[in-house]
């Protein structure tokens, strides 16, 4: 098991991806000796790995990344029932019953962030409760104001992912579902999907005109 030290360098790098030393100090708030000796050790044990970055003259950066390794110390919510439940249904009522069951997962989704959400009268405001919201169920999630002025909405991790592969049904739903309880003003567009190979999900959110 990690210490704590450790467990927050694996944290900073699946919530930030890959960094600097340097910049993952600043962010711990810990000398560049500390954080290098702590991505000396997990390097060991195969939880981080490196890329040399040449930018211009000079050294070539060195960022630090999680490894596979390291991403599975974030697991995935019952991860193998979830599948076996997947295949099941779909076996016993086929694709139709699949999509009755998300179907039916979604509203009663939709009716728990409903009411997290009411009291957001800004769509910033509404947008800041769905990140606590999906915070809270694990997927690392947090919002920030683009240079745009619209929202981007991201989630580092994704608690039920080896579900979403096995049935991508699951991401279809989600984003239907933030677009329902974002309301009539917000146009709500994936921009990132982990499925697609991306580090994090993200979505843009902007207010319609």
């Amino acid at each position: 098991m990690e210490d704590k030290g450790a467990t927050r360098v694996l944290y900073a790098l699946k919530s930030s991806g890959p960094q600097s030393a340097d910049a993952l100090a600043r962010r711990l708030k810990v000398t560049v000796v500390a954080a290098r000796q702590q991505l000396g050790r997990l390097l060991e044990k195969r939880l981080v790995a490196f890329e040399d970055r040449r930018e211009g003259v000079g050294r070539p950066k060195r960022l630090w990344s999680l490894s596979e390794a390291g991403h599975a110390r974030f697991p995935d919510s019952h991860a193998s029932m979830t599948v076996d439940l997947i295949q099941a249904i779909g076996a016993a009522f086929g694709p139709d019953g699949l999509d009755r069951v998300i179907e039916e997962r979604e509203k009663a989704t939709r009716r728990i962030y409903a009411e997290r959400l009411r009291p957001g009268r800004s769509l910033a405001e509404r947008a800041k409760l769905l990140a606590e919201q999906r915070d809270e169920e694990g997927y690392m999630a947090e919002v920030k104001r683009l240079p745009d002025g619209a929202l981007m909405l991201i989630e580092n991790h994704c608690p039920i992912c080896v579900a979403a592969k096995a049935c991508q049904g699951f991401c279809r739903s989600e984003l239907k579902l933030f677009r329902d309880v974002l309301g009539p003003d917000a146009k709500v567009e994936r921009e990132e999907h982990i499925l697609a190979g991306a580090r994090r999900c993200a979505y843009r959110i902007t207010a319609m005109k």
